[in-house]
């Protein structure tokens, strides 16, 4: 993960080590009668980092979705489409508990982000992890795992694993609020990283019919806004259809449809590096 974070600075009169290119050019002056640069050392010069970003993570209920062929309906994990019957449900599993032999969507992006928390911590970059999903427009949920401006501590991984599906994803509103968040701060460069599974979608985002378009124009009018604002906006989603809607919804800007979502947790560190190298 760790960048270049020193470069050369040359034709220094004083530093660590005499640059050899320099002082050929000095002993040629020198012999052609010219008076010779003194400036012939060079030193290390840190580059420093000014980054914050926000991961936004989809929680929505169909990342909880079993990844291999396991067939997970010997867990019980049997979880109702309809939004209000979910709820009910959810609130009588976590109430009973359960147990899982097999992994979700969800557990491979809490996988990702634990392997990245390390490396963040090294670079010293400003981060946030923040969680959405929601259910019509009186219920938007955001979830705040780590702020920006929270310290790490021990408790953040348990916040992660903590982590569960919940109802819709409902995506712009989610974006909007990063964005607000990600302009109190201080940092030169800015990026939204966003994780999900599927097209945003949330019930009474329009008349009925046209909900699902609805929903992809909202985000990608929120995308926009962000990066109006300076802000660099990147999805990764692990739908293997994602490009029928992701080449509209993000338009310029840059996205990734993993094939395979077994490789999401060393994809997210791979990406991130990438996204804020260049």
């Amino acid at each position: 993960m760790n960048p270049e974070t020193y470069r050369k600075i040359k034709r220094l009169e004083d530093g660590e080590e005499q640059d050899l290119d320099l002082t050929v050019e000095a002993m040629v002056d020198l012999r052609a009668g010219i008076s010779p640069s003194e400036k012939l050392y060079w030193r290390r010069n840190k580059v420093e980092r000014s980054i914050s970003v926000a991961f936004l993570l989809d929680m929505s209920a169909s990342t909880a979705e079993a990844i291999d062929d396991t067939d997970s309906s010997r867990d019980e994990w049997s979880a109702p489409d309809n939004p209000e019957k979910y709820m009910e449900w959810l609130r009588k599993r976590r109430s009973q508990g359960f147990r899982r032999s097999y992994k979700r969507i969800v557990d491979l992006e809490k996988e990702g982000l634990i392997l990245l928390l390390d490396a963040l911590e090294d670079l010293g970059d400003t981060y946030g992890i923040f969680g959405f999903s929601g259910y019509g427009r009186e219920n938007v949920e955001y979830f705040t795992i780590k702020d920006l401006d929270e310290k790490f501590s021990p408790t953040i991984p348990k916040r992660i694993d903590r982590i569960s599906p919940l109802h819709a994803t409902r995506m712009g509103p989610a974006v909007r609020h990063c964005t607000q968040k990600l302009l109190k701060t201080e940092e030169k460069s800015k990026f939204i990283f966003l994780i999900s599974d599927g097209r945003p979608q949330d019930r009474g985002y329009s008349r009925e019919g046209v909900e699902k378009e609805y929903a992809v124009n909202d985000t990608k009018k929120a995308l926009l806004e962000a990066k109006n604002q300076g802000i660099t906006t990147f999805c990764l989603t692990v739908d293997k259809e994602g490009h029928d809607y992701m080449k509209g919804m993000m338009e310029d800007l840059s996205y990734e449809v993993l094939d395979d979502i077994a490789s999401l947790p060393l994809r997210i560190p791979q990406l991130y590096r990438n996204l804020t190298s260049t």
